[in-house]
């Protein structure tokens, strides 16, 4: 690196290219030219090239800098180090690359037995408690750790399947040319004011956590659903199973409706004629 003061060079025209300075305005600073450029950019001072490069480095002291105008990697020379500061550099940059691997692998680790749980507890409340810690205690423990953690899983893919609006989409199809449709839920398509676009499906993070609560809910819904609506069952899988096939068809039923009732409302809508009185009434009742 090449360092000299103004004192030592008899040039006088330079100018450093990061605070403008030249030699007139400090005749104590060191000068460097770090790079292949000419000219104006050639000079550039010790102390304001070492902060233009804390900055770009951004507190990782190992990372490259270049010039920003031809592009030359800065040659950085380090003062040496002790032997202790030697061998513990290397580690600290070995920890600083390995740290993520092992957050990330305590993380998929920490999920997979929470998801290994969640189906554990799930069986027993689909078989019943002692049923189902039978079933797991006769199981392959091979068995159980590939098996327990496909249930959480499974109901969440299941959540993502939108089956309702296929049904909607045959409804509105079909609906004109079935007659006990069209008395159980009149609605005359040809007088509709227009089309309105159909609804994109949302993912923002209020629908993802909505999804993986309905689908995570579901067990504990589809055996309160069987207790309640079929009680004179005696099995409690097949009880659970019914409460869980009811549940379903009724939601999916009421979802149906509720889409139908909103599509009728979109494409009924009216945009009215601006009234500057009722906006003056309309701002002042905000107010």
């Amino acid at each position: 690196m090449s360092l000299s003061r103004h004192q030592d060079d008899p040039d006088d025209s330079r100018s450093c290219w990061v605070c403008f300075a030249t030699d007139e305005d400090d005749r104590t600073a060191m000068w460097v030219k770090p790079c292949r450029c000419r000219g104006t950019t050639m000079w550039v001072h010790q102390n304001c090239l070492q902060r233009w490069i804390d900055e770009k480095q951004k507190g990782n002291s190992n990372a490259k800098v270049a010039c920003p105008q031809c592009n030359t990697e800065y040659i950085i020379i380090f003062p040496k180090l002790g032997t202790l500061i030697s061998i513990m550099e290397p580690l600290d940059r070995l920890i600083n690359k390995t740290c993520p691997f092992v957050a990330g692998g305590i993380f998929i680790g920490s999920l997979y037995w929470t998801m290994v749980t969640y189906g554990a507890v799930t069986v027993m409340q689909v078989l019943g408690h002692k049923e189902g810690l039978s079933v797991m205690e006769g199981s392959d423990p091979l068995v159980l750790l590939i098996g327990l953690p496909l249930i959480p899983s499974m109901l969440i893919l299941g959540k993502m399947i939108r089956w309702e609006d296929y049904v909607l989409r045959l409804w509105r199809k079909h609906c004109m040319k079935s007659p006990i449709l069209k008395y159980l839920f009149p609605t005359d398509y040809a007088n509709l004011a227009r089309t309105p676009a159909e609804a994109a499906n949302i993912s923002d993070p209020i629908s993802i956590t909505r999804m993986l609560c309905g689908a995570l809910i579901l067990p504990t819904i589809a055996t309160t659903t069987g207790k309640v609506l079929f009680g004179n069952v005696t099995s409690n899988f097949q009880r659970t199973l019914l409460g869980g096939v009811a549940f379903v068809a009724i939601k999916g039923v009421l979802k149906i409706y509720y889409k139908q009732q909103q599509y009728i409302r979109q494409a009924n809508r009216v945009i009215q004629d601006f009234d500057p009185s009722t906006a003056e009434t309309s701002v002042q009742s905000r107010s």
